[in-house]
């Protein structure tokens, strides 16, 4: 049996993932159209611990037409695959599993078992219908190594040779019953499944959730708030995130940046071994604040800055809310860029990192940006969710979760073509892993 509760150590440095949707029609792309208008966000999987050992791929080829269904043409599968080499699948999934969800005329055909197997989880929709020739396809991938899940899973009586076969088994949470669940784990299989919750959107429902035997678990609870204890934001925090709102001002103020970096002795030490690391291969010593950040520039100031504060406040905190954060920033800071609008792009960028500081410090949105000096857009967007600035963030949100239906209208809010923006996710999605990593 496979040890899933190690997903966390299976990597694999080119893994090549491919996503079909559930809802096809067939079309023929041409090659360069379907690497421009592939829509991929992704979903964290985690363990009790709160760390991201999968990823579930959401897939949409362009906002008009639906995913082009597989019907067995080598040709077809064959640029269908290619365009998502092109995409750069090691981005969205950082060497994890991908859980891929397959059509019933995909499992049939064994599509699956052209995909590497170690970096596979074959998700059998409900939609499926477990007919004798399901099952010995799906009983073949199993032999040869695949990990398989049922997802949205109800049984059934028909359902029961696949329960046998699969590894994973995914309930939602949200719209399935406790007593139903206790039923459908205490299944008696020759194969113990583990089980996955998904659709867990807040830390009580994980709590319940890990209560009940559930290993792995799927949903935005990291994006909320664990308790709010009441208590006042740390003095260093504070200076910290009031460093992260200048940096992000289009004139930026170096002597008022400077004067914020002098309040804690951390980040200074911390920025001069930076500046003075083998990296810059300076060859006199930086010894001066000033210095350091005339030498680094706008741009890196923001960076450094950026890790910085989040991997101070998100000490304690899933890593999964850390990239959130870092993706969100960098995606909105591209959207305006992408927009031509001047000064736009800084204030996206701080908007993005700040739209969870309420779950990074378990305090309500309204009492941080209380103690901090944030431009009134910036305000309105986190607080009222209105404003020149929030139908970037409304983009950025609907995006990650994969919400294709509210794409649309985002975009329109934003006036920018939809052709641009999977190319503007993805490069957000690699510079938080290369950010994250540093």
């Amino acid at each position: 049996m496979h040890d899933l509760s190690a997903y966390g150590s299976w990597r694999n440095p080119y893994p090549i993932i491919i996503f079909f949707s559930r809802h096809t029609k067939k079309r023929t792309l041409s090659s360069n159209e379907a690497a421009m208008e592939t829509f991929v966000a992704r979903q964290p999987i985690f363990n009790h611990k709160k760390q991201i050992v999968a990823f579930e791929l959401l897939f949409r080829n362009g906002m008009n037409n639906a995913m082009p269904e597989m019907d067995g043409d080598l040709a077809s599968y064959q640029l269908i695959a290619n365009s998502f080499m092109d995409i750069g699948m090691q981005t969205l999934t950082e060497g994890k599993k991908a859980f891929i969800n397959f059509t019933e005329n995909l499992l049939l055909q064994k599509i699956p078992l052209m995909l590497p197997s170690k970096n596979t989880v074959v998700e059998i929709l409900e939609t499926v219908h477990p007919t004798v020739e399901i099952i010995q396809a799906c009983r073949e991938m199993a032999d040869k190594g695949y990990v398989l899940a049922l997802d949205d899973f109800i049984y059934t009586p028909e359902w029961k040779e696949l329960v046998e076969i699969a590894h994973i088994i995914k309930i939602d949470f949200m719209n399935t019953s406790p007593e139903e669940i206790k039923d459908f784990m205490i299944l008696e299989t020759k194969r113990k499944p583990i089980f996955l919750a998904e659709k867990v959107e807040t830390y009580e429902q994980f709590a319940m959730a890990v209560s009940m035997g559930f290993s792995l678990f799927q949903g935005y609870f990291f994006c909320k708030p664990e308790i709010l204890r009441g208590r006042q934001i740390q003095g260093q925090y504070l200076n910290l995130l009031q460093i992260t709102a200048e940096s992000a001002i289009p004139d930026m103020d170096f002597d008022r940046i400077e004067a914020l970096i002098h309040r804690d002795v951390g980040i200074a030490y911390t920025l001069l071994r930076y500046i003075n690391s083998a990296f810059f291969k300076r060859i006199r010593e930086i010894t001066s604040i000033r210095q350091a950040l005339v030498l680094l520039g706008t741009d890196e100031i923001r960076r450094f800055i950026a890790i910085i504060t989040l991997t101070k406040l998100c000490g304690n905190k899933p890593e999964a809310l850390m990239k959130a954060s870092c993706i969100r920033a960098r995606f909105c800071e591209r959207l305006g860029v992408a927009t031509e609008k001047p000064g736009l792009s800084s204030q996206l960028f701080t908007l993005g990192m700040f739209s969870l500081l309420d779950a990074i410090l378990d305090e309500p949105m309204d009492k941080i940006l209380g103690q901090l000096s944030l431009s009134k857009d910036i305000e309105r967007a986190l607080l009222e969710k209105t404003g020149p600035l929030y139908p970037f963030l409304n983009l950025a949100e609907a995006y990650e979760k994969g919400s294709w239906d509210q794409v649309p209208k985002a975009l329109a809010a934003i006036n920018l073509s939809e052709t641009l923006v999977p190319g503007l996710y993805l490069e957000a999605c690699e510079w938080s892993r290369n950010l994250t990593a540093t």
